[in-house]
């Protein structure tokens, strides 16, 4: 009798599903930021952004992430939005500092081979810097934004895989005419779309 327990246990360990882990991630990337608006202007073009990201997903669905990026020539010269009609940009750039919750479905589990699309939101600093070509003048802005988005990471091995990822950001602005702080949506906003090599650990 002891002996055959002893074999329906392990028979049981043995059949049982692995148990569910948590992943730390780290997502070096490249893209584009596109889509901006400012004021009454709205930037054309693409403009090269690059980062990097560093997340963490438990045993089931929900994550947390900090996200950096750094997108530099980011108002062309013709984007007359922050600096007047007539101006032209020498140096601009932007900057972005999230702290975002990330919600996402490991298929295929969370080793080996697997995809695991998700949703992202969250906020944090978005820097911009704008200074003319004759230096008369350097806008440099620290805002409170917000960013919102998607995508899915796909994972040939345990350790490594390939993002996609598209986001929204937008900045916050603060009225203080009625002396008390009022937080409001700003005309400035963009899309980011990156890709980058995910190593899982």
């Amino acid at each position: 009798m002891l002996k055959k327990c002893a074999v329906l246990a392990a028979l049981a360990l043995a059949l049982s599903p692995t148990s569910a882990r948590a992943d730390w991630l780290f997502t070096p990337n490249i893209g584009a930021g596109f889509g901006m608006n400012s004021g009454d202007a709205a930037g054309g073009g693409e403009h090269l952004t690059y980062g990097v990201s560093l997340g963490w997903m438990g045993e089931g669905i929900i994550g947390w992430e900090a996200d950096l990026a750094f997108t530099p020539e980011f108002f062309s010269p013709d984007d007359d939005s922050l600096e007047g009609e007539g101006s032209s940009v020498s140096d601009s750039n932007v900057t972005t500092i999230m702290g975002n919750v990330l919600v996402g479905i490991p298929i295929g589990g969370q080793t080996g081979v697997g995809v695991r699309p998700y949703f992202v939101g969250g906020a944090g600093l978005l820097q911009t810097r704008v200074e003319d070509a004759a230096a008369l003048f350097d806008v440099d802005n620290n805002d409170f934004g917000i960013n919102l988005g998607g995508g899915v990471m796909g994972f040939m091995t345990d350790n490594v895989g390939f993002r996609g990822d598209l986001r929204y950001f937008r900045a916050f602005s603060e009225d203080t005419t009625n002396e008390q702080p009022d937080f409001d949506f700003s005309d400035f906003d963009f899309w980011r779309a990156t890709a980058g090599v995910t190593f899982r650990w």
